[in-house]
């Protein structure tokens, strides 16, 4: 399993257990698109500056921000195909039921993220 299995199923396992039952699916999914797409957008960030100081001109900061809304929308399509179907009940049967984070970090990897991309946005 991958990093990003065990914090989906972290997190799966955590609204399970809550008043959001019926929706705990479907808040994991759109938590490990976020924590994709914010990881994806400090990569983004962080090559965006090494270019610019480079002097290599590759993209406008507008389709860039498009580039990423499609991927936020590709990521969040193959997490729905792979999260939603008999492969999530065979990895969380094999998976430990005891979550190791909890909810409130699992909420802050993207959060952390988003400001790292902000970071690296103001110090260049």
């Amino acid at each position: 399993m991958t990093i990003f299995d065990q914090l989906f199923f972290n997190s799966f396992n955590n609204y399970k257990k809550t008043a959001y039952k019926a929706k705990a699916n479907k808040i994991s999914i759109l938590y490990i698109t976020l924590v994709q797409a914010s990881l994806l957008l400090v990569l983004g960030v962080f090559f965006a500056e090494f270019f610019k100081q480079m002097h290599v001109d590759t993209m406008s900061a507008t389709n860039a921000w498009i580039l990423l809304v499609f991927a936020f929308f590709i990521l969040y399509f193959i997490n729905w195909i792979q999260y939603s179907g008999k492969k999530r009940k065979i990895m969380n049967a094999i998976q430990k039921k005891s979550s190791g984070y909890s909810t409130l970090t699992l909420w802050l990897i993207p959060v952390v993220a988003v400001f790292l991309a902000v970071l690296f946005l103001k110090v260049i």
